[in-house]
């Protein structure tokens, strides 16, 4: 088999002339010399949204029993559906029959603020930003299991392999942090099942995965220096690579060399970012008390959450904070009670600080899991086991919410029907809901493209559409 040159290759041997007037040439066109993948981009148009901060909820929470208020439940509690509902669906339920009963939600629901949006008594202070917030009663989904519907929402395919939002909104617009990586990943909980896939990159460069933090400690694992490496000698190793990694990059053109030499710089300079990143000795006390930080059960997300809107201060593009697992097959009231008394109040604050510093008009704040729960009760502990009830997965219909960034605060988009099963105004896909956040960090979704394996791929597949209702 004859041996496979790069172009670079040929010209470089095809007489000291030729080639050193190509290779010039082909440096400056192709934007291969002194190439940073990182820097700042402009979008397609002018952008309402320069950060995201997408709160996931991994494993589907309950949407009536936390932002729609279904009192028609309370008359069919104990009952089946009526079939014609459910007949068409059995298929699509990951654990529950079509006939399982309908389970009421102990809930109470009230209006806030000056938009009278109705949240449960189990999120009190996420009510509280109801005239900031666009709750959305109606998304669907394709996916009805944890890791494909995740990977459905992060990298708007059910396949391995592709980018997640996050990669794709730093390939777009680069970062603004010359310290910090562009998409930070925080997690809490007991783990998503999506793992690495959800904040993955997928077929781009590497350079635009998420890089996981953590809330104490080393922030990465191995970010310090070894005891007597002194950063002098870290520099010039560091020098000497580059160089190595230049020469290659010459000879073979593989675009994940600049990414490596990338992450090796900014692995350099996150050393001092990063420290002084967790160090919350310069908030006041009065902000740790508002997010719920060094207080119990709040303070590891507290942490998650102050960091975000560190992030994004320091120009962190898009930063995922990811709590598991809401997945409440049984024990709902309990686990739910859990899961929000964590939640609830560093969220409310951390709305409630971006607007004060002014950032929420440029930070997207999106709450959302991969799926909702059914109206029907599922019974893993025996049929007279009703307080340690629970719902199953439901892709058909399902609640999340936006703020800031070019959204419409204040206001529902979306109804569903009587019983919480199916959507009656305003469907709204994943693939939609995609395609408007990325319409607030400036672009047209069917333009943000990859060409990988011959074709040309985006976030949104072939599928998407921006739905004007959502934007301000």
């Amino acid at each position: 088999m004859l041996p496979v040159h790069s172009r670079r290759h040929f010209l470089r041997h095809s007489g000291a002339g030729l080639g050193t007037a190509a290779l010039a040439h082909l440096l400056a066109e192709e934007g291969l010399a002194a190439r940073d993948p990182m820097a700042p981009r402009a979008s397609h148009f002018p952008a309402k949204a320069k950060n995201v901060i997408f709160l996931f909820m991994e494993g589907g929470p309950s949407q009536m029993d936390l932002y729609d208020p279904k009192p028609e439940l309370v008359k069919w509690s104990g009952k089946p559906l009526p079939e014609s509902l459910t007949k068409e669906y059995g298929a699509r339920l990951a654990f529950t029959k079509p006939d399982a009963a309908v389970l009421a939600s102990p809930r109470t629901f009230r209006p806030y603020g000056q938009s009278g949006l109705e949240f449960s008594d189990y999120i009190p202070n996420i009510a509280a930003n109801a005239d900031r917030i666009c709750l959305v009663r109606s998304m669907y989904t394709d996916a009805f299991n944890h890791h494909p519907g995740q990977l459905l929402l992060f990298s708007g395919s059910t396949q391995f392999g592709r980018p997640s939002m996050g990669a794709w909104a730093a390939y777009g617009l680069g970062s603004e942090s010359r310290n910090l990586p562009a998409f930070v990943v925080l997690a809490s909980g007991r783990g998503t099942s999506g793992g690495v896939t959800n904040w993955t990159s997928g077929f781009l460069p590497s350079t635009y995965q998420g890089v996981v933090f953590r809330n104490s400690g080393d922030p990465i694992l191995y970010l310090s220096n070894p005891e007597g490496l002194a950063a002098n000698t870290q520099r010039l190793t560091l020098d000497a690579l580059k160089e190595l990694n230049e020469a290659h990059m010459a000879e073979t053109r593989d675009t994940e060399i600049d990414s490596r030499i990338a992450s090796y710089e900014l692995a350099f300079r996150m050393q001092s970012a990063a420290p002084e990143l967790l160090d919350f000795s310069t908030e006041s006390q009065a902000t740790l008390d508002m997010y719920g930080v060094g207080k119990q059960p709040t303070h590891p997300y507290a942490s998650n959450c102050l960091l975000a809107r560190r992030m994004v201060e320091r120009g962190v593009r898009f930063v995922m904070l990811a709590h598991a697992s809401w997945d409440d097959h049984s024990d709902l009231n309990k686990k739910l009670k859990e899961n929000t008394a964590i939640t609830d109040r560093p969220i409310g604050a951390l709305l409630t600080d971006l607007q004060r510093r002014g950032l929420l008009d440029s930070t997207l704040v999106v709450w959302m899991g991969e799926f909702g729960r059914t109206p029907m009760v599922e019974m893993r502990g025996g049929p007279t086991a009703l307080e340690n009830a629970g719902r199953d997965h439901h892709p058909f219909a399902f609640s999340m919410w936006m703020a800031g960034g070019g959204i419409k605060g204040g206001q529902v988009v979306g109804k569903t029907d009587d019983f919480a099963f199916h959507i009656a105004e305003d469907k709204i896909h994943v693939h939609d809901l995609q395609a408007t956040i990325m319409h607030a960090l400036g672009f047209d979704h069917t333009r943000l493209t990859f060409r990988h394996l011959g074709r040309d791929f985006r976030l949104t597949d072939v599928h998407g559409n921006v739905v004007p209702k959502l934007l301000a």
